[in-house]
Parts: C-alpha cells; structure tokens; sequence
C-alpha cells in the first residue's frame, strides 16, 4: 500500500523508473545503486535527513526498487517511499562510522540475497555521497561483478519535468516570491543581517496559504558590497550600510521542488556605472529567455545573453544557469546541463532551468535570476513573479 506521505502517485513512479532502465539498458547496466539523495527521492519518494551516513536505491532489471540504509532511517522508508515494506531495508548500527567494517558490506549481502551480485552494476562515482572507502569496499565484496560509472544517469532522466513536478514547481515559485519580497522589504541601512535571514527562512518555511514551505537545498545567500563580488557567501551579523548593494540568491521549497530567484537591493543611489551594468543585463536576460525555446539548445541561450553584455562592452565569463528541481543540500541543481557557450543540450517542453547570468564586478555584484520553464511554443516562461530590475532603496 502507498504510504500517504509519498508526494505523487504510483504510476508516476512507475513512469521515473521505466525511464531509468531504459537507460540502464542503454548503457549495458544489470543493476543500478544510487546514493544522490535527490535521485532516491525522485525514484522511492524517500525523504529523511539522513544522506549523512551510507543509503541507497538499487533498481534491478525488474520488480520494485530496493531502497537501502541506516535501520532507523528503514523506518523513515516506510512512511515516505511507495514500495512494498520488504523492499525497504537496513543495516545494523554497528556499521555506522565504524573503523572495523563497512556499511558496503551489509549491502554486499543485500545484492548477493537478491542475485544481483554480478554483472555489470552502475554506481555514482562523482557524487558527494558515495566515498572512495565506499567504492572500494563495495568492489572487493563483489568479486564477480564489474562496478561502472553511472553518474547523472538518474539525473539525466529528472531533466524534463511531468506535470506533477511542474505543478510542485510553480508551488514553491510561489514561496519564491513571498521570500525574495521579504529580502527587499527589510533590507535597510543598519539591519543585521543574520535578523533579515531570519526572516527570510521564517517566511520560507511559513509557505504560502495551503503550501507550506521546506528546507532549501541552498541556504540565503545575501553578500553585500565587496562581499557582492564573490557568488556564494552566506551571511553573518553585520549591519547593513549606506551606499551598498547586496543581492538576495533564495528559493522556496515545496515537497523538495525549488525554483530559484536572484534580486538585487541598491542602499542609497546606485552610481552610472551600477545602472548602466543593470540596463545591459536586463536586455541580456530578456535576449536569453526569447530564445529560450523548444527545439534550441542550451547554448542559444548563454550566447543571446553574451552578446547583448559584449555590445555594451562588459565581459562575463562562466555558465549561465543550469536545470533544477527537486533537490536536496548541497545544491538545488540537477547536474546535467549548463546554460553556457559549449553546451549544445536541446530544449524540450517541461524543462526548467535557474537562468543565472549573474554579474561579478571589481567592487560589487548585481545579482537577477529567473527560474524559467521551457514550454511547448514561444520563449520560455519565468514562473517567479517578482518585478525584474536593481530595488533602491534611498
């Protein structure tokens, strides 16, 4: 029976899993052990605080994924993934953190209980969550199977959105706007910084009406001034000032969707530079989001906004955006296409991307991001309704 805690429904997991044997097969995969945390809950539903220790989903050829962790994180599975309670499993405590043996093990002998210990079996190498002890381990313990780089394999599949997934994005653009409002609401010459945080998160986690809000895979990033040139400070207790620009990277969150938003607040009067730097990447990002469309390709959309900056003589380097969805800490992007130059990945209805094409400067930084969604004709359409443009606040 489908716990009532699972966000969507059977056939929709169904239709996630039957995309990703498709890819197994594609790559000459017998079985396939994911540890993102973001790929385990788009394929079980799982949801727990708990990918700091060793877990996984194991998608065999056929029947039902196998998801695989801490014992007491066994019994956080079966209140959120959707299969059978036999299919949800968990190794004792005396693997944790352990010096003398492996949680790799216990999920050595689950694949061998299952004949899935030979082959060739997919595991994502570069990832945050799956070690080098852990891959070592995992490979002396299966002798007979070949362990093969599935990187992004799951994440490729995550890369255009059903309507469920959309539906839950548009929720948390909801929760975006209401957070970002709350940024350029308080901020003011003198405000702590880490109290406007505090705001920020009480108004993410608050939510909207009937959608309430989660945690962010990204906590607020609010650097201001010179602290502006660098892209991913956090916050401390210092005072807001005069004569500063700060900007706001946030995102709201619903059942693990996002859907990110940057905007900019200028504390006094921004100098001609500062504007004319706003008016140039306002053009960029309008000259990137009317190409953004079905059938073009990621890198239409970095080099519309390359070129409106090299017209008004400003240099940018680096991507400009990159898919999201749902998501888990450290980052609420997907990991598989970048809006930049040399990337050539074809757009296609249902996806979305953070489009970020953000400005680093010598002594401050300017900040305006929209999370768009790739639709079935014309230019993408931005889901965040917050006006675009640099806030002043006198």
């Amino acid at each position: 029976m489908q716990p009532t805690k699972a966000p969507f429904s059977l056939s929709e997991y169904e239709r996630r899993l039957s995309k990703t044997r498709a890819a197994m097969d594609a790559a000459g995969l017998d079985t396939l052990f994911v540890t993102d945390p973001s790929n385990q809950a788009w394929l079980t539903g799982y949801d727990g605080w708990s990918f700091y220790v060793h877990q996984g989903v194991i998608v065999p050829q056929e029947g039902e994924p196998i998801w695989w962790g801490r014992h007491m994180d066994m019994l956080g599975g079966r209140r959120t993934c959707w299969m059978q309670q036999d299919n949800i499993v968990g190794y004792g405590d005396h693997y944790v953190q352990s010096t003398i043996r492996h949680p790799m093990e216990d999920l050595a002998d689950q694949l061998r209980a299952r004949g899935l210990d030979r082959g060739r079996i997919g595991v994502e190498m570069e990832n945050y969550y799956y070690s080098a002890k852990a891959h070592n381990v995992l490979g002396a313990e299966l002798p007979d199977a070949t362990l093969s780089d599935a990187t992004a394999l799951v994440n490729w599949q995550r890369l255009i959105k059903s309507a469920d997934e959309i539906a839950f994005i548009r929720r948390a653009a909801r929760i975006s706007d209401k957070v970002m409002q709350t940024a350029i609401d308080r901020a003011a010459p003198g405000v702590r910084k880490n109290d406007l945080v505090a705001d920020i998160l009480h108004a993410g986690i608050t939510g909207v009406e009937e959608d309430w809000g989660d945690y962010p895979a990204i906590l607020p990033l609010t650097p201001s001034g010179l602290d502006a040139t660098a892209a991913h400070l956090t916050w401390d207790g210092s005072p807001m000032r005069p004569n500063e620009a700060t900007f706001f990277e946030l995102s709201g969150c619903y059942r693990r969707y996002h859907a990110p938003l940057c905007r900019t607040v200028f504390l006094g009067t921004p100098s001609d530079h500062v504007l004319r730097a706003e008016g140039a990447q306002l053009e960029g990002i309008a000259a990137g989001m009317e190409v953004a469309r079905a059938g073009n390709r990621t890198c239409d959309i970095a080099n519309a906004f390359m070129q409106v900056l090299a017209k008004h003589g400003i240099e940018r380097s680096g991507r400009m955006g990159y898919p999201i969805g749902l998501s888990y800490p450290p980052d609420w992007g997907e990991r598989t296409a970048s809006i930049r130059s040399e990337d050539e990945t074809v757009l296609q209805p249902g996806m979305t991307f953070h489009f970020m094409p953000a400005l680093w400067m010598d002594d401050w930084g300017l900040e305006t991001t929209e999370t768009i969604l790739i639709t079935e004709d014309g230019p993408a359409e931005p889901v965040c309704n917050v006006e675009r443009k640099l806030f002043v606040r006198a």
